[in-house]
């Protein structure tokens, strides 16, 4: 009978060391809910963000946009860079400045994969809204190219500033041309002597280029004349078609000579001279509209000065003020960052008036022309 009474014992034991196991596992269960919750997706969101964001402050910030190369557009391959690159389309910037229809008609690619590569670009380059004290660093750091004349400087606030299009209207004979000349040699000439070292674009629509009036202006700044004209890239446009061209093939020596100017002269000489008549009106405004806006992106992505001659066309029917208008009408007004216009004084004499500009009012000054290039007055 004892034996008897002794077997059941065990089993309680063993009931109760379940009990125990049990109780001891849920509190296991209990502080590992407590110590380690279940992770939703909304805290895996919230702990992954701070990471990017640290990492997205930790990248280098390529204030030079020219230096990002075309090819380092994610999920482009080597023919489409080659197309890109032939096209003049050389950076980054420059892609993401483009309309999807004038890279597909320049490239030769499809208008879907220009968009996705202007969209990638884009992207990468970060093109969105600044603050206005961002933007007012950016102006502060423009480079402004002098004019060797201190009248005209002091007209132009400092210059002709990078980034912009300035245009120059006037009669003939009233100094245009001759100012384009002085901002080559100021431009290319040592920074020692006042200049910026650096290439220059003339493009030549009318065949007024003369390089020996280069030397004479660097003979007064006492320049050498070898050094000036081999910073100057000379190309002559014989239409309207081939002007644009040139324009479109430029980018490779922007890159290459560190070009910090290109000129124009003129701008609206083959235009006036292909399409005549009221009928081509029309089309000589959408393609000079178009030119122009091709300047403005050179000169914003690969920041240098664009400067453009202008000629003009009288109005006898009107009686009272001015009679001399520049040509091209409310497109050139628009699209011309400052406008200057010039005309004849007594003698040697000229006067130049800022026309229009965002940031200088409308003001005159004198300057002379002599053999030495723009001159101030009283200045031999």
């Amino acid at each position: 009978m004892s034996k008897k009474e002794e077997t059941p014992k065990p089993k309680k034991e063993k009931q109760l060391e379940v009990k125990k196991t049990t109780t001891t596992t849920k509190a296991k269960d209990e502080v590992s809910k407590t110590a380690k919750p279940k992770k939703e997706p909304e805290d895996w969101i919230e702990e992954i963000l701070p990471k990017q964001k640290k990492t997205q402050a930790k990248k280098p910030k390529t204030e030079d946009l020219s230096d990002v190369a075309v090819n380092q557009i994610p999920g482009i391959g080597p023919a489409v860079a080659e197309k890109l690159m032939s096209s003049g389309y050389l950076t980054l910037a420059a892609v993401a400045h483009a309309s999807p229809i004038e890279l597909a008609e320049h490239c030769e690619i499809g208008e879907q994969t220009a968009k996705r590569l202007i969209s990638a670009s884009r992207s990468q380059i970060g093109i969105g809204f600044k603050s206005a004290k961002e933007l007012l660093k950016i102006r502060n750091k423009l480079v402004k190219i002098s004019t060797g004349s201190e009248a005209l400087d002091t007209l132009l606030a400092g210059g002709i500033e990078t980034s912009s299009l300035t245009e120059f209207s006037g009669e003939f004979r009233t100094g245009k041309t001759q100012i384009c000349f002085q901002l080559c040699v100021t431009t290319a000439m040592e920074k020692s002597l006042g200049g910026l070292e650096s290439g220059v674009i003339y493009i030549d629509t009318e065949g007024t280029f003369r390089p020996e009036r280069i030397v004479q202006i660097c003979n007064r700044f006492n320049a050498p004349a070898e050094e000036v004209l081999s910073r100057i890239n000379v190309g002559r446009a014989y239409n309207s078609d081939h002007q644009m061209v040139l324009v479109l093939e430029s980018p490779k020596f922007i890159k290459e000579g560190n070009v910090k100017l290109m000129i124009i002269d003129s701008l609206t000489s083959h235009f006036r001279a292909e399409f005549t008549g009221r009928n081509s009106l029309l089309e000589r405004q959408q393609k000079l509209n178009k030119f122009l806006h091709q300047l403005l992106r050179l000169a914003e992505v690969y920041d240098i000065a664009v400067v453009a001659t202008n000629q003009v066309l009288s109005k006898p029917d009107v009686l009272y003020g001015e009679t001399v208008f520049p040509i091209g009408g409310h497109i050139v007004a628009h699209s011309c960052t400052t406008r200057v216009f010039l005309r004849k004084g007594k003698g040697e004499k000229r006067i130049a008036r800022v026309i229009d500009s965002p940031h200088i009012p409308e003001i005159e000054t004198v300057f002379m022309i002599g053999q030495d290039g723009i001159l101030d007055v009283g200045e031999s």
